[in-house]
């Protein structure tokens, strides 16, 4: 029967008399397991970052009325041309409305289905943004500002005002950064803006949005969905856009599908309206992993090296051990208990460094214009990536462990006392 208490006892004495060994040990798994999560986790809190700022402004579904040419033209209607082949040219699109027909009714049904997590109207429409004898051309949407902020995040990118000021606010307006930089205009001013129909509207500028796409935010503006259908003189069901948020991204695709089909819609998805980007976002996780995985593989092959030459040098003890009656099983225990301490206390060491390094870079200012709601280096601090740390530094130095302790378990006693 093995004494786990002599085991342990013998294996802890080997650790002390050859500390600096046992240290270095050590510090080889704290250093990788640390260096793991640190970049792990700022990797990935980098990668969520660039995620967030393109995907929470992109729908799951976005279902719009898409102008497009017939399929079918008058010549293919005509019996006498069936067999024919007919060539069409300069095909022209169909008069088609943007309003998108029964579309609160749409929207209803939409949220009744367990995978929506949400479904709301947007109006979108031209419009000029007029200053004096200045026109500037922009786009204005229309939007309930409490559910936007809420599903999709909009109150990040309000830098000034705030998404409840634009609900309350009649004749609101939440101006593109760009197009109050060049117009030079500011809170609790007026713009008028002219939608392409005709007419001049003053809105009460409430607050400043900044996507971060500089392009974007040059031309686009929000206001409420009744202020859109009061300039262009639409009735309350007036609806062009419907935007779908999901619990889980992956049910997108199919969901886009039937949309289409069932309401004769355009809907895309958001996969195949980010199909670049998100090739990008599984590179980038690709390499992320790649660098943390050699991480701890280098780490691992220190901790063999310094075990294996730990047997090396205690070879006199292995022999005496074997001498007075400890079996080759005890011996090799006695060295898979000594990785397994080193794997353990280099492990804890490991979470608490890779804590405080991510801690640290936490609070170190990241500014930029083109985020102005991002104030420090952004940090994924994922339990997973501590737990996934700790469990390689045990696996890896058991088995940094094993094959040092087998061979130990095989030494001959005799050849190495006679050698002495």
């Amino acid at each position: 029967m093995t004494n786990w208490n002599v085991i342990l006892s013998i294996a802890k004495t080997h650790l002390l008399t050859k500390i600096k060994q046992t240290s270095i040990a050590a510090l080889g798994v704290t250093f990788g397991i640390g260096s793991y999560i640190t970049l792990v986790c700022f990797m990935t809190g980098l990668n969520t970052m660039l995620d967030d700022l393109m995907l929470n402004q992109t729908p799951h579904i976005h279902v719009y009325n898409e102008i497009e040419p017939s399929k079918k033209q008058p010549v293919s209607l005509y019996d006498k041309f069936t067999e024919s082949f007919n060539v069409v040219r300069s095909i022209k699109p169909k008069l088609s409305q943007k309003k998108i027909h029964n579309a609160l009714p749409i929207i209803k049904y939409l949220e009744t289905n367990k995978d929506v997590r949400g479904a709301l109207p947007q109006v979108k429409t031209q419009i000029f943004y007029v200053a004096g004898s200045i026109e500037i051309g922009g786009n204005l949407t229309g939007v309930n500002p409490i559910d936007e902020a809420k599903l999709f995040n909009m109150g990040d990118y309000i830098v000034e005002g705030s998404a409840e000021a634009l609900q309350t606010t009649d004749n609101g307006i939440l101006l593109g950064i760009g197009v109050a930089n060049k117009m030079s205009l500011k809170v609790g001013d007026r713009v008028q803006i002219s939608p392409i129909n005709g007419g001049v509207f003053p809105l009460k500028i409430v607050g400043f949005y900044q996507s971060g796409v500089a392009d974007l935010d040059a031309i686009q503006s929000f206001t409420a969905i009744k202020t859109v259908q009061r300039i262009l003189g639409e009735a309350k069901n007036y609806i062009t856009d419907i935007n779908v948020k999901l619990y889980d991204i992956e049910y997108a695709i199919p969901l886009a599908k039937k949309i289409e089909k069932q309401f004769n819609l355009k809907a895309v998805d958001i996969k195949s309206a980010n199909a670049q980007f998100d090739t990008g976002t599984t590179i980038r996780n690709l390499i992320t992993y790649a660098v943390s995985i050699t991480l701890l593989i280098v780490a691992g092959f220190g901790i063999y090296n310094i075990l294996n030459m730990l047997i090396y040098e205690k070879m006199n003890d292995i022999a005496i051990l074997k001498a007075t009656g400890f079996s080759g099983k005890d011996v090799q225990l006695i060295f898979m208990s000594q990785a397994i301490i080193i794997g353990f206390v280099g492990g804890v060491l490991g979470l608490i460094v890779g804590f405080g390094l991510t801690s640290f870079i936490s609070t170190i200012p990241f500014e930029t214009e083109a985020l102005p709601t991002v104030e420090t280096y952004p940090i994924n601090m994922d339990p997973k990536f501590f737990v996934i740390g700790f469990s390689f530094a045990m696996v890896s130095t058991c088995l940094a462990g094993y094959l040092p302790a087998k061979k130990a378990k095989k030494i001959d006693p005799v050849k190495i006392i006679r050698g002495q």
